[in-house]
């Protein structure tokens, strides 16, 4: 082992289900997939497969949107990857009052532009328990473009002085956005946003959009460029795009260009096991695979640094944040959920 992290091997040789004790015949055979590096595995090299980006004619850019933010950038003749080490506040670690997309869980905000009020959906209907990833990402974007953070992610403090008073309040670790009062929720505490929170979130976004971005200037592209971009993984069909735009997590394109496809991975290993050709694609797209390694690179750091703003220092790459920053929304729409779990 000559550093950490580095893996002894990509590709594991096939082995039967007896040799690893598994409760099948002990003679049926157990292949793994391939993958690409230490932090780039066979979920990427299957996805890749399985959404098709293997064999597109189209700059394509690949997000798998979690805690590692595996990335891919390329066409059916090219493939760049990386991982972005974004960690998990998207997956609702390390967030107050964070937690996975299950029932209970704040899964959609919406934040009034004149009294900071929040209108939210919650998974299952019901009282909310926490806020999950999909949450978050629209609650930072609601409050960021009404006014009640700034783009260096700071809470204005007296937003929202309706009723019960000021949403923004001094909390235990400093200013914090109430989203549900404590008679509103599942266990009876208030639901916050804190300012420690949305460092969190603004770090990991910082390193998704720094990934990506690293990864299109190193073939002389920017992002602006990109035809298709495939988001991959459980949690990044339940994004909301405008908002996610808005935060600076996914580049400023038209909202066609974006596909969501659920968990490619899993898909990747039944067409695999399905078929003798898929695990030969597979392969391939694995080797064709070049992997950047971020930390080696210190691009990355620049691109880092400036995406730690709403949504980013240049915000002239968002001209459609700078648009609704500039001339406001219309708030006629603001709020027209679905019945089932909205409180407002």
């Amino acid at each position: 082992r000559l550093a950490p992290f580095i893996t002894t091997i990509n590709q594991p040789p096939s082995v039967t289900a007896g040799e690893l004790e598994l409760h099948l015949h002990p003679r049926a055979t157990v292949d793994c997939l391939p993958g690409v590096a230490s932090y780039v595995g066979a979920d990427i090299s299957a996805g890749v497969v399985s959404s098709g980006m293997a064999t597109t004619d189209k700059l394509t850019l690949f997000l798998d949107v979690g805690t590692n933010g595996e990335t891919a950038v390329g066409t059916g003749e090219w493939l760049l990857t990386c991982a972005c080490s974004a960690g998990p506040a998207f997956e609702g670690a390390g967030v107050e009052h964070g937690m996975r997309a299950t029932t209970g869980a704040i899964e959609e905000v919406w934040v009034h532009s004149q009294t900071h009020a929040p209108t939210y959906r919650v998974i299952g209907g019901g009282k909310p328990t926490g806020i999950c990833g999909s949450g978050l990402i629209a609650l930072l974007a609601e409050l960021f473009i009404t006014g009640v953070v700034d783009r260096s992610g700071n809470l204005v403090r007296g937003a929202g002085s309706e009723g019960r008073g000021a949403r923004v309040r001094d909390g235990e670790h400093g200013a914090e956005y109430v989203v549900a009062w404590a008679e509103e929720t599942a266990h009876g505490c208030d639901i916050v946003l804190t300012k420690v929170d949305i460092d969190n979130l603004l770090r990991a976004k910082a390193a998704i959009y720094a990934g990506y971005t690293v990864l299109c200037q190193s073939v002389g592209v920017d992002p602006a460029d990109v035809e298709q971009v495939l988001i991959g993984g459980a949690f990044g069909q339940y994004i909301n795009i405008e908002k996610a735009i808005q935060i600076g997590l996914l580049p400023d394109l038209p909202w066609e260009r974006f596909q969501f496809l659920g968990n490619t991975s899993v898909k990747g290993a039944y067409m695999a096991l399905l078929s003798r050709d898929a695990r030969a694609q597979v392969a391939d797209a694995a080797a064709k695979l070049t992997y950047v390694e971020l930390s080696a690179d210190n691009s990355f750091y620049d691109c880092f640094t400036s995406a730690l703003f709403l949504p980013h220092t240049e915000i002239g790459r968002f001209p459609s944040v700078q648009a609704v920053l500039e001339n406001g929304r219309n708030e006629e729409h603001v709020g027209e959920m679905q019945p089932e779990g909205v409180v407002a």
